[in-house]
């Protein structure tokens, strides 16, 4: 049976799922931005691609999206919907639900994109989370900011990375850097910055139920990252230790309140300096950017692109799926800003490199060992090789650039 599925991402990544997607025998149609065009896409994967001129999250934008994707399906029919990026979760949300094809709806989707709407409900099941407050009403920030202690981050609701966040340190300058949002404040909360280590659980839901999870710890978090030009770096957790267990916990709490029915996700979670609690930060419905895939690949050899579809394929044509074998080595990852336009990575030569990037003025690693101890040791090594030689910084974006 072949079925059409409607790839939807505005930045150019997701080519293993659509390879996999194709590979099953299905139908595969792209719809991306405009200035994509000639990026290298698998186009042996794709029968057909439709550009957006605008790709913004807008209501107007968003009917104009029904209106071309109308007019695509009188001759084209189309049976899923996957948005393989996070501002693509509200537009496939959208084509679900207008021409009533199977998947996550616009109440679900909200969870995996709008941060407040996690927080609450996160908070709502019993999740922990760093005490909050929407920008909705004067009086309810006074209150908040009176009640809680600084510093506080004001991010925006619906970007993805830490892209738009300022950090605050006093009542006033808070209340001056909200009064400087204008009309704009309704997109933005308020939360309580909690210093501490930041992790990520990328992971592969189905039937409700988590099937494959990986936790790793960022040594950079990405706010040091885009705020103080940092080096990248994560590695994975050790192994059936106290945090793994705790992550693995917050992840499925989180998932579960979030009634993800099945897709790939990533979820960010902060266990705190002072208390050591963990602390949910915020989850998305798709695999994790930053070459995190490549990254989780060498650690787990469970591509999560390729499973991903490989479960969309299943449920949707109503067969059994089955994730391949797990492996349990660690992995860790290095990208940074280079000065140069092709940086020369030949210096980096341990055999436990196992992935280089190839993209211009960046330099990046992957590497893979039975020995945690091995790969925390390469990536600090690696890191003070960029920084003495490849480093660049640019300022933080308000946007993410991808």
């Amino acid at each position: 049976m072949s079925l059409t599925f409607l790839c939807i991402t505005c930045y150019f990544k997701g080519g293993d799922f659509m390879r996999a997607c194709k590979e099953a025998g299905n139908t595969v149609y792209l719809l991306t931005a405009k200035r994509t065009e000639g990026k290298a896409w698998p186009y042996e994967s794709i029968d057909e691609i439709f550009y957006l001129e605008d790709d913004s999250n807008t209501l107007s934008n968003f009917e104009n999206m029904i209106k071309g994707m109308a007019y695509v399906m009188r001759t084209r029919k189309i049976d899923r919907v996957v948005a393989l990026d996070d501002f693509d979760v509200e537009k496939a949300a959208t084509i679900r639900e207008h021409f009533r094809i199977p998947g996550m709806g616009q109440t679900t989707a909200r969870y995996f994109r709008d941060k407040l709407a996690m927080r609450v409900q996160a908070r709502d099941a019993g999740v922990k989370v760093p005490v909050f407050s929407a920008l909705f009403n004067d009086v309810e920030i006074t209150d908040y900011l009176r009640a809680s202690t600084p510093p506080w981050v004001i991010k925006p609701r619906a970007e993805a990375s830490a892209a738009g966040i300022k950090k605050v340190y006093s009542f006033d300058e808070a209340w001056q850097t909200i009064h400087s949002l204008g009309e704009e404040r309704h997109l933005f909360l308020i939360e309580q910055f909690k210093p501490g280590a930041v992790y990520h659980v990328d992971a592969l839901t189905l039937g409700g139920k988590v099937i494959f999870h990986r936790s790793s710890e960022y040594l950079n978090t990405p706010f040091e990252v885009a705020h103080g030009g940092g080096i990248f770096r994560s590695v994975t957790v050790e192994f059936n230790s106290k945090d793994a267990k705790a992550l693995k916990k917050m992840n499925e709490q989180v998932l579960k309140a979030f009634n993800l029915n099945y897709s790939a996700s990533h979820t960010e979670v902060i266990k705190c300096h002072e208390d050591g609690e963990f602390y949910f930060l915020e989850t998305a419905s798709r695999v994790g950017g930053a070459h995190l895939a490549e990254m989780v690949e060498m650690s787990s050899g469970i591509n999560l692109w390729k499973e991903w579809a490989k479960v969309e394929n299943a449920l949707a044509k109503g067969e059994s799926y089955s994730l391949p074998d797990v492996r349990d080595d660690y992995s860790g990852i290095i990208i940074s800003l280079a000065r140069q336009q092709w940086p020369d990575s030949s210096p980096f030569n341990d055999p436990e490199i196992v992935w280089r990037m190839n993209e211009e003025y960046h330099v990046g690693l992957i590497v893979q060992s039975t020995s945690r101890a091995r790969v925390l040791e390469l990536m600090e090594k690696y890191a003070q090789m960029i920084r003495h030689d490849y480093h660049a910084s640019a300022p933080a974006q308000d946007k993410p650039t991808h």
